[in-house]
């Protein structure tokens, strides 16, 4: 294979770069170009702080889903039951406190272990059976749409304590007096600036440029041509730059979510997880070809269950915020939402046979269905249209992700 250094120069360096990882970047690009088209036909709108803030948490248990199915259809299997499964632990919240006065410290444990509970059921019917994941997901959607349904009798169930809701719809306090707040906000032209939100977004602006840095040093160190040093500083600019405006616009309103403190945890969890450990490379394996990795050693009936078994988890997470962030449990949360979760993670650009994906790529993903969903919300566009908008959007994706690979192959 020819080397990067030997092409000519480093307009065909960048050249061949961005043609290798197109995917990756077009994705970011596919992003900024969406949320500049709908800020420009709605007025400033979809940039208002508040707005920024309703799509955190309009789209927040999409992507806590998104990062479980992204394992599980990097795995090479599906789960069509994650939507119905979110709702029912829903409504299990809401009976247990409503109706029932349990505290919630006790009813998100309860919730959270009944998700892992769900979640293994599946996975043993898919891992140890050989059941297809579609079939056997396929009854648990319907299985626990049913289920809901009937643990709230047809009825919503409302409203839960403010404790609870928090886990949705609270902020973290500022740490920082209010006269200092104050003063920082009339260097921007505001009354009341969130220093400990700014700060946040400096401190991870930094950290991702030096860990760019440090990345790049490794690489150099063992001989490896990476990404061009001028697209590297391009990226991490944008990158940078827009951490910083989003930051500077949360921190005018409320400050930060709880929910974004937690969606942004678990996504460098899942982004470690996926990229620098064992079990990750092992599940990347077992979805590029499971004959070849059980020969190998690896115990693949036992990562399909532990697949399930996390999606279960993050399942009923996302259904505990869901129903907070409502307020409500009611018989119908969550349907549908199962094909968002789906669309998200291929749009990402996850491979439908497994083993290709990544968890940045699934978050940018969800980002994209919630932008357009909140854009043409705010353009008055019909759900009708929506759906279909929505629909296209994936399979241009998909399609695109096809030719992709087999133009490189």
């Amino acid at each position: 294979m020819q080397s990067t250094e030997a092409t000519g120069g480093g307009k065909t360096d960048l050249t061949g770069y961005l043609k290798s990882h197109i995917r990756e970047y077009g994705l970011l690009f596919a992003l900024i170009a969406i949320m500049v088209f709908f800020q420009i036909v709605t007025g400033g709108t979809l940039m208002r702080p508040v707005n920024i803030t309703n799509l955190f948490l309009q789209n927040s248990y999409i992507i806590i889903m998104a990062l479980g199915m992204l394992i599980v259809i990097v795995s090479g299997n599906i789960d069509l039951s994650v939507g119905s499964v979110m709702g029912f632990i829903g409504a299990l919240a809401a009976v247990l406190i409503v109706q029932f006065g349990v505290p919630v410290w006790l009813t998100v444990i309860i919730s959270l272990a009944l998700g892992v509970v769900i979640g293994a059921a599946q996975g043993y019917w898919v891992a140890y059976w050989k059941i297809p994941s579609f079939i056997v997901t396929l009854a648990g959607m319907l299985v626990f749409r049913g289920a809901s349904l009937w643990l709230l009798n047809g009825q919503s169930v409302g409203p839960f304590p403010m404790e609870f809701q928090r886990l949705s719809t609270g902020f973290i306090p500022d740490l920082f007096p209010q006269g200092l707040t104050q003063g920082a906000g009339a260097l921007f032209g505001e009354r009341n600036l969130n220093l400990l939100c700014m700060g946040v977004g400096i401190v991870a602006s930094v950290a991702i440029i030096w860990t760019g840095l440090k990345a790049r040093a490794r690489d150099a160190a063992y001989g490896i041509t990476g990404e061009p040093a001028n697209f590297f500083w391009l990226r991490n600019i944008i990158v940078t730059g827009a951490l910083l405006f989003l930051s500077y616009k949360l921190a005018t309103f409320r400050g930060l979510p709880n929910v974004l403190v937690s969606m942004a945890v678990l996504t460098m969890i899942y982004a470690f997880i996926t990229q620098n450990t064992v079990i990750g490379r092992r599940i990347y394996a077992l979805g590029g070809n499971a004959k070849a990795a059980k020969l190998s050693g690896i115990k693949t009936e036992r990562l399909t269950f532990l697949a399930f078994v996390n999606m279960g988890f993050l399942a009923a997470l996302a259904g505990l915020i869901f129903a907070a962030r409502l307020n409500t449990a009611t018989p119908k949360a969550g349907f549908g939402l199962e094909l968002d979760v789906i669309a998200a993670v291929f749009i990402g650009g996850a491979s439908a046979s497994g083993g290709t994906g990544k968890v940045i790529g699934a978050v940018v993903g969800a980002f994209i269905m919630g932008v357009m969903n909140n854009g043409m919300s705010i353009m008055g566009i019909g759900i009708d249209y929506q759906q279909m908008i929505k629909g296209l959007v994936l399979l241009a994706a998909v399609i695109f992700d096809v030719y992709n690979k087999q133009k490189q192959g």
